[in-house]
């Protein structure tokens, strides 16, 4: 029966899986023993899944001995390294909630993060040129440097009592990564067997925090059955193999790198590697050649990097054969340069967000190139999504605009400890209200055209800014632009473009108004333009819209 709603469920052959993560990777371990299950280029390590496992059990084994138990908290805070990947998986084992934390974060970030979720345990990168982990935890617990190991107490973190470095050397109060691992040497794995049974996959396994443009970042709460079934059909749709190798520049702390990419190789026997510790483009390059790489991820920037790098024509990445871009819209041009120099075929695009493990739709290796370039694909297996009247809480014609909800075993459990944030974004239908402006077409292809909260409404027009700035990118001037609607005394509200532009070439207002004019609806022409050299942002790399409006009314004197 034709439905002109938008609504669409997911349908499949291949059921769910009803497994943890523990059992997941045991699995795997008995069918591919030999099969390479992770390669870190710049650690130097290059382990098939028996080692791995034995890197999970030990290590599951030093942490259990060190008195971390079922539902305790512990946060890892690192760079891409083969002790993120061992650790998401011995945490799994224990049922501990692997609480992911931003290896951006400073002082401030880390406290709040360690505190909502209570970690008790806290594992810490080494230093890097950017940041000196270890130092930044003293400043946030000087009491640490008086206590012993895995003894801490103190009012800036109550929780929390054990720091595990990956520095070589510990400084004082912190246990090394190799004093954790020498603890679960020599005990029996009988012990991981025997809190296996004790563990369900719909308890919570791990806490994402998601860096919101207002407020303090909220821990998106996920079980088992969340991420690895996620990770596991966002990489069935690429049709994954136990052949297959995987780099994965996107960072670990993140469902693109620690589910699409570490879950949905472990479900299907696959091949993580690890080009470097944070994206390198180079490195990526001359990995897939060195490593005869077959999938390649990352976010449309990243993939550009890639394809104006100078070592791109030194080295081979003809072994490509598909991959993932998310985070944003892949633009035409973009699209077409990665199908013809990285040779690409199907780099298919995928749509989510945490909350919802992460991904609710997404592109196939037979979508149309216009489809590919213009929407973010189809509703995932076993998940529904409906775009609905924000006003009613009605579903929408197709083609008409409205927010997106999706609902299926991907949505969160919710975020910890906060049941009213949880309430405002999961309904008693357990749908997750996204706070994304979509459409869906007649073949069920889905399209991002802003959030809710950016709409503009200029005397009762309702403007969307994804629409301008597409239009604003069209100008061979203009790099990048944000679009944000200002108060006003005359419509309530108008339009405002903040326009970055190309390197070396200048612009004027009225440039960008004559090019507005008799192209885009009057409405809907920016009143206000405001040339700059960067966004505001998130440390996660979100453009704090809200930012830029208390800016632009400060500086265009609107308060009133």
């Amino acid at each position: 029966m034709e439905n002109s709603l938008s609504y669409v469920n997911g349908t499949s052959k291949i059921p769910l899986l009803g497994m943890t993560i523990g059992e997941m990777l045991d699995y795997t371990v008995d069918t591919y023993p030999k099969n390479e299950a992770l390669i870190s280029v710049h650690q130097n390590i290059r382990w098939n899944y028996k080692e791995l496992k034995q890197q999970v059990d030990i290590c599951a084994l030093g942490l259990h001995n060190m008195g971390l138990k079922k539902g305790d908290r512990i946060g890892i805070w690192a760079l891409n390294r083969a002790e993120w990947m061992i650790t998401q998986y011995a945490t799994a084992k224990l049922g501990a909630i692997l609480v992911n934390i931003n290896p951006s974060y400073k002082v401030h970030e880390l406290g709040y993060v360690l505190n909502q979720s209570g970690c008790k345990f806290l594992i810490a990168d080494e230093k890097t040129q950017h940041a000196d982990y270890s130092k930044i935890i003293y400043e946030l617990i000087p009491h640490l440097q008086y206590s012993e190991p895995g003894k801490l107490s103190c009012v800036e973190a109550p929780e929390l009592r054990t720091v595990i470095t990956l520095e070589k050397n510990a400084g004082p109060g912190m246990f090394t990564w190799n004093e954790m691992m020498k603890a679960g040497e020599n005990l029996s794995a009988d012990v991981l067997n025997e809190i296996a049974v004790t563990l369900g996959f719909d308890e919570p396994i791990n806490i994402q925090y998601t860096s919101g443009t207002t407020g303090f970042p909220k821990g998106a709460t996920l079980s088992h059955h969340n991420i690895l079934n996620n990770g596991f059909f966002v990489t069935e749709s690429l049709h994954l193999k136990p052949e297959d190798r995987m780099i994965i520049p996107v960072p670990l702390y993140h469902c693109f790198g620690m589910v699409m990419g570490n879950l949905g190789c472990l479900s299907h026997g696959s091949t993580v590697i690890y080009a470097s510790r944070a994206f390198d483009p180079g490195e990526v390059i001359k990995t897939t050649e060195k490593e005869k790489a077959t999938i390649l991820y990352g976010v449309p920037t990243m993939f550009h990097a890639e394809l104006y790098h100078e070592d791109i024509k030194k080295y081979d990445v003809t072994s490509l054969r598909g991959g993932i871009m998310a985070g944003s819209i892949c633009p035409v041009e973009l699209m077409k340069k990665v199908q013809e120099i990285m040779k690409m075929d199907d780099l298919q695009i995928a749509y989510g967000m945490t909350e919802t493990s992460p991904v609710s739709t997404q592109t196939a290796s037979d979508t149309p190139f216009d489809k590919r370039v213009s929407t973010v694909g189809k509703v995932h297996p076993h998940q529904e999504v409906k775009i609905i009247d924000p006003a009613t809480g009605l579903a929408v014609k197709r083609g008409e605009k409205g927010e997106l909800c999706t609902r299926g075993y991907s949505v969160m459990l919710g975020y910890w400890n906060e049941p009213e944030k949880t309430r405002q974004a999961i309904d008693s239908a357990r749908w997750m209200h996204t706070g994304d402006l979509a459409t869906m077409d007649d073949e069920g292809y889905i399209n991002i055209v802003g959030r809710i909260k950016d709409m503009i409404i200029r005397g009762g027009e309702n403007i969307y800014p994804k629409e301008i700035e597409a239009f604003l990118l069209t100008h061979p001037k203009v790099n990048s632009v944000q679009v944000i609607g200002v108060p006003d005394e005359k419509y309530g509200e108008v339009v405002m473009a903040w326009v970055k532009i190309h390197d070396g070439v200048q612009i004027e207002e009225d440039e960008l108004l004559s090019f507005c004019k008799g192209k885009i609806a009057h409405y809907k022409i920016p009143k206000y333009f405001k040339f700059v050299e960067d966004f505001p942002t998130t440390v996660t790399g979100k453009i704090r819209k809200v930012e830029m409006r208390e800016i632009s009314v400060k500086e265009l004197n609107l308060s009133s």
